[in-house]
């Protein structure tokens, strides 16, 4: 681990857990992303932003420089709990991955609970998929990603895909993906402590907020409880301290078990989708370096720069 992971670390668990921890309201946490967003997190020089329709839905499509014909697309679904974050949040991450591998950066916005409790986030995520291909885009030119509750949205996207035997995008990853939502892997207590940033006894309020009376298995949302024969490959990472380490390790052995190309990496002692401290982190280049050379693999995008 880097000396600045560890400062990264400290200053989390000393600030940023603490703030989780207090919140009885998403808007705090909303107004502390935005606000660190613009500060901490840039996108390559040259990257061009700006909001399109994708259907009935809005996304913030970002290009970085040289990709302004490009046809291929990070499709990316932003996380915070289904209760913060936005597409301008990690907006500069998806640039810098698209950076590396050619290609156009499409980030939906989805309604935010307890304003739009469930099923409105993975409703808007759908609608938005089905907007982008029904632009004429083809699945194979598209990969779809997203981190925590982002991730959840990413994976239960491709499970309905795999349920409606429909066309398969060229791969699928996540960070950190939260995929349980009746937490019921060991690490969500056994990590409890070790977690410099996810407070585990918030989740009964998160759970409360976003479904209601909803089922925590509705794949949707709990893509643990999904099906994925025939899903295309999938790419997950996960730090070994944190409470969503057995949801990204559960689904991986779920994808395998399912004949789907898996890829699990688990990093020791890093934050919670830590891809997204990119400008400062060693390790997160890292990461999206190596998701970047596994994106190349997938048919179709191997010749992407």
């Amino acid at each position: 681990m880097s000396l600045r992971a560890g400062i990264l670390n400290r200053w989390l668990r000393m600030v940023e857990k603490p703030r989780m921890r207090r919140a009885d309201h998403p808007a705090p946490l909303r107004r502390a992303l935005e606000f660190q967003s613009k500060l901490m997190f840039h996108p390559p020089r040259g990257t061009k932003k700006r909001w399109v329709e994708l259907g009935s839905r809005k996304a913030l499509e970002v290009t970085p420089k040289g990709a302004e014909a490009a046809s291929k697309v990070i499709f990316y679904i932003h996380g915070g709990g289904f209760t913060f974050g936005s597409p301008r949040t990690h907006a500069a991450m998806v640039a810098q991955l698209a950076n590396r591998v050619g290609a156009r950066g499409l980030l939906p916005s989805y309604g935010l609970a307890p304003e739009q409790p469930f099923p409105a986030a993975p409703d808007d995520v759908r609608a938005a998929w089905d907007g982008l291909i029904g632009q004429g885009v083809a699945p194979s030119d598209v990969i779809i990603g997203g981190d925590s509750a982002g991730g959840a949205l990413a994976f239960g996207l491709l499970a309905q895909l795999c349920a409606e035997k429909a066309d398969m995008p060229a791969g699928v990853f996540g960070f950190s993906p939260l995929t349980d939502m009746t937490h019921a892997g060991a690490s969500f207590t056994q990590n409890a402590q070790a977690d410099v940033l996810l407070v585990a006894e918030k989740a009964t309020d998160m759970n409360r907020m976003f479904l209601g009376t909803h089922s925590p298995k509705e794949p949707r949302v709990s893509p643990l409880f999904g099906e994925f024969r025939g899903a295309s490959p999938v790419w997950i990472t996960v730090g070994d301290t944190e409470i969503l380490l057995d949801d990204a390790r559960s689904l991986a052995r779920l994808c395998e078990d399912h004949g789907v190309s898996t890829t699990l990496i688990e990093r020791h002692d890093l934050p919670h989708v830590w891809p997204i401290f990119h400008n400062t982190l060693p390790e997160a280049r890292e990461t999206l370096d190596q998701l970047a050379g596994w994106i190349k693999q997938q048919p179709g995008w191997q010749g992407e720069s």
